[in-house]
């Protein structure tokens, strides 16, 4: 049978609201009654019920986590921060995989805001639930933080990388190495993707090199399936293709899928065939060749956004706030000189 607060008071011969007391450490109790108390929960094996003190506290030390897939590695590094942090300052975490899309997100938040989590961090939003103005409305009603996603014009709490840059970073570096002839690879509705194809295109535009302009949608971009998807993708692009050719891919999922296609179609990487991608996953660091890629501060995403959701919390969800993040192009060994 589950012991319950009056158990314990009955025991230690003390009210419940001296047990309350004791157990929320919010009023000053006698040291031996407090030793007593201690003595009989620790006895009872008693276990409080957490929502009934929220209920009394109206702070439930829980945070919704919303991301729009667990297998992208990208992800659960953000998460992992995300976590540490809201751990160590005595949160547990709600986390949501919207599968990257929109309704589900919507459902998601409202499913959160009705089991009274004190915040919400939403990883990459889908674009259509922050042009509509749904997340400036949550915003409203609960400390509410997201990371990365679009962000024009949209009065809410940011936690951003500088993808732009990072994009600029890497296309530089490619006409440095002599190729002129450069493939953008991204995937369907996405925010981060549309920044990097926009520097693509005025970079492209910029050295004169619009004749050579290739974009390649792969479709989903950030599911169990994106490696595969792009290598079935891009094996049938390399059959119409002359090497040597440079591509740049919005993550390095995506450019994993690219170096496989390569593989298929006897393309040598980096001789052929150079290979940046967007993130630094673990993965690619120990892929062969190891790929090119610009660092995204994953764990320093998640690291800013918790901290900041739990500076709102304090100020009762009177901060906006907006926390730009540099970007670094990682050069491995996946690029050559033409």
């Amino acid at each position: 049978m589950k012991v319950n607060i009056r158990d314990v008071a009955r025991e230690a011969n003390v009210s419940m609201s001296t047990v309350s007391r004791v157990i929320n450490k919010n009023y000053p109790v006698k040291e031996e009654t407090k030793i007593r108390v201690e003595a009989v929960v620790k006895k009872l094996n008693f276990s409080p019920n957490t929502l009934a003190r929220s209920l009394i506290s109206q702070n439930t030390k829980t945070i919704g986590i919303l991301v729009p897939s667990i297998n992208n590695f990208f992800f659960p590094t953000v998460i992992k921060a995300i976590e540490h942090e809201l751990r160590i300052n005595g949160y547990s975490i709600y986390l949501c995989d919207t599968d990257n899309n929109d309704a589900e997100e919507t459902k998601y938040i409202k499913s959160l805001m009705g089991r009274q989590v004190d915040g919400i961090i939403v990883i990459d939003p889908k674009t259509e639930n922050m042009k509509n103005g749904f997340y400036e409305t949550v915003g409203k009603d609960i400390p509410l933080v997201s990371i990365n996603g679009y962000n024009n014009k949209i009065n809410c709490n940011f936690v951003l990388n500088d993808e732009s840059s990072g994009a600029r970073q890497a296309m530089q570096y490619l006409l440095e190495l002599g190729h002129e002839n450069i493939i953008f690879v991204r995937g369907k509705e996405s925010y981060s993707y549309d920044i990097k194809e926009a520097v693509y295109n005025k970079f492209m535009e910029e050295n004169k090199l619009t004749a050579q302009k290739k974009i390649i949608n792969i479709g989903e971009g950030n599911s169990y399936d994106t490696v595969d998807g792009t290598m079935n993708i891009m094996s049938k692009e390399l059959e119409k293709l002359k090497a040597p050719i440079a591509i740049f891919a919005c993550n390095d999922l995506m450019a994993l899928g690219v170096m496989n296609a390569c593989k298929i179609m006897n393309f040598d990487v980096p001789k052929d065939v150079s290979i940046i991608g967007f993130d630094n996953i673990c993965i690619s660091s120990i892929v062969e060749p190891k790929l090119t890629t610009v660092d995204q501060n994953m764990y320093l995403l998640g690291e800013n956004a918790s901290k900041m959701l739990l500076e709102i919390i304090e100020s009762d969800n009177n901060k906006i706030r907006r926390i730009e993040l540099k970007t670094q192009l990682i050069i491995r060994n996946s690029c050559s000189n033409i």
